[in-house]
């Protein structure tokens, strides 16, 4: 427990250090190459002050938490316990393949120079295909089986092949709702910096697992080097390329500590988020109203006179009511 918590302490303070390092050079990086956001003309009115903001910005965090982990993983390999990072590393792969469709997809909208990159049919197809392999793989490695967690109730349900259906359609909605999240000045970094501190100690007290451990460590410490940049006034945005990056570590993450259903607890707020997208839109198509001022819901607290900070602490607040829930459910 004490080695593991040293190793712990070096990857989150190795991450937030490499994170704002980088992050600080590349915001006048991206804004001679010209990576700039584009403001929805649909958004909210005085969001048009952040048309030319560095976006992609989740590049940073990226790199500083593969490289923390990479020099984490060569100790582990030189004391021949490279198996225990194996999850891991798989997480870190559904993370990863995630980002680079946001990569792809912010830069379709830096080409077309709006804010609508990859169409939805494209993003979706991909998001399919990266969550089918991460399954595939996690229960070919054995650390997935077809039985379900159910919280609270301490009991395992065997789903059989619906349990794979489950776990794709999860997969892609939590990496789709952390990137709904991605909406206003340091909302996203600051919820999932709450869900992997959530996550670091069912790692560390309950688990005693090191991948699940060094995975949130690197996450809490990548979020709080970000946000330095982050929060409101932004000076950079994350990007589909962060915020999908996100998504795939958190519900990978999930899936770790054997129970992917707490990510609808824990992860309350992402999933609010969702919830309002699909309620606006289907009760504009259904009966041509609103429910909400603007969708995400984020938005609406705009509409009602919420400043971002405020909808950031509230929404933070709430999340860090959700963990405590959720850490009596597992």
């Amino acid at each position: 427990m004490k080695e593991l918590l040293i190793q712990f302490l070096i990857i989150c303070v190795s991450s937030f250090v490499l994170t704002a390092i980088l992050t600080y050079f590349i915001i006048p990086i991206l804004k001679g190459k010209k990576v700039r956001q584009h403001i929805l003309e649909v958004g909210p009115r005085w969001h048009s002050k952040k048309e030319g903001t560095p976006t992609m910005g989740g590049i940073g965090f990226i790199i500083a938490i593969l490289v923390s982990l990479l020099g984490m993983s060569f100790w582990y390999v030189a004391n021949g316990r490279q198996s225990e990072l194996i999850p891991l590393a798989l997480t870190l792969m559904l993370a990863v393949l995630n980002g680079m469709i946001g990569f792809f997809d912010d830069f379709c909208k830096l080409m077309k120079k709006q804010n609508q990159g990859l169409k939805a049919y494209q993003k979706s197809a991909l998001q399919l295909i990266v969550a089918i392999l991460y399954i595939f793989v996690m229960k070919k490695c054995g650390y997935i089986d077809t039985t379900l967690h159910i919280p609270f109730a301490d009991i395992t349900v065997e789903l059989g092949i619906v349990y794979y259906l489950f776990a794709i359609l999860t997969i892609v909605g939590i990496v789709n709702s952390v990137n709904l999240t991605d909406g206003i000045d340091g909302l996203a970094g600051s919820v999932t910096f709450i869900v992997f501190c959530f996550f670091a100690l069912i790692g560390l007290i309950k688990l005693g697992d090191s991948s699940t451990s060094l995975l949130s460590a690197a996450l809490m410490g990548g979020m709080l080097g970000f946000l330095l940049h982050n929060l409101n006034p932004a000076r950079v945005f994350m990007g589909d390329t962060g915020s999908l990056f996100l998504g795939g570590a958190v519900v990978g993450t999930a899936f770790m500590v054997g129970s992917p259903i707490i990510v609808f607890i824990v992860g309350g707020i992402y999933l609010l988020e969702s919830v309002s997208v699909i309620l606006q839109v289907g009760s504009f198509k259904l009966r041509n109203k609103r429910i909400f001022k603007m969708a995400p819901i984020h938005h609406h607290f705009e509409k009602c006179g919420w400043r971002e900070n405020k909808i950031v602490a509230v929404f933070g607040f709430v999340t860090v009511m959700l963990c405590v829930i959720g850490w009596f459910g597992l």
